[in-house]
């Protein structure tokens, strides 16, 4: 049988959207538009949905997902406490709604709120990945859905000696799963 690694799905780093922390969210937004028109469509199906953000000193740091953009538009997200927590706590919508009414979410024109959040520095928006989202590269297929499943992750940092060198995202990890059930059962 067939033993597939990390390093067999991941993207590598030269091939992903990056961007430094001092770069505005706008700038972020073109990185990933023009990553995205370079990306070797032949051997991925699905598009970039974050981008890597790394230092002065090239390290990567930190990563900007779709939700995180999506959270820059309303800075008043900031003023909460841990999102996740409330979110996966089984609230009520009435609940998630009275949230909007007491924080005064979602004021102004959706283009006012679009201008103000592309002047964003990264640094100021990114997410700091922990600890579990970080896998070696010659890591198991299996290790990694783990770590994908119990840290409900979109994507792991991938590691060769410390260093980042790509990125496992949770959409080629689906696929590799969808492409080999359907090999089994044509062959069966």
């Amino acid at each position: 049988m067939q033993k597939i690694t990390v390093k067999d799905l991941m993207v590598p780093l030269d091939e992903y959207a990056t961007v430094r922390d001092d770069a505005s969210l706008y700038e972020a937004v073109k990185a990933l538009e023009k990553a995205q028109k370079n990306f070797k469509r032949e051997r991925y199906l699905y598009l970039h949905r974050a981008i890597l953000v790394y230092d002065k000193n090239k390290k990567i740091i930190g990563k900007i997902s779709q939700l995180d953009v999506l959270k820059a538009l309303e800075p008043r997200y900031r003023d909460m406490d841990d999102l996740s927590v409330i979110s996966r706590a089984g609230l009520s919508v009435e609940f998630i709604k009275s949230i909007m009414d007491r924080y005064d979410l979602y004021q102004r024109s959706f283009t006012e709120m679009c201008m103000t959040a592309s002047d964003l520095r990264v640094k100021d928006i990114m997410y700091t990945p922990g600890s579990d989202e970080y896998l070696e590269e010659n890591e198991s297929l299996g290790n990694a859905i783990h770590h994908l499943i119990m840290g409900r992750h979109q994507s792991l940092l991938v590691t060769r000696d410390k260093d980042i060198v790509g990125i496992l995202r949770l959409t080629d990890v689906f696929n590799e799963v969808f492409q080999c059930m359907g090999s089994i059962k044509s062959e069966g």
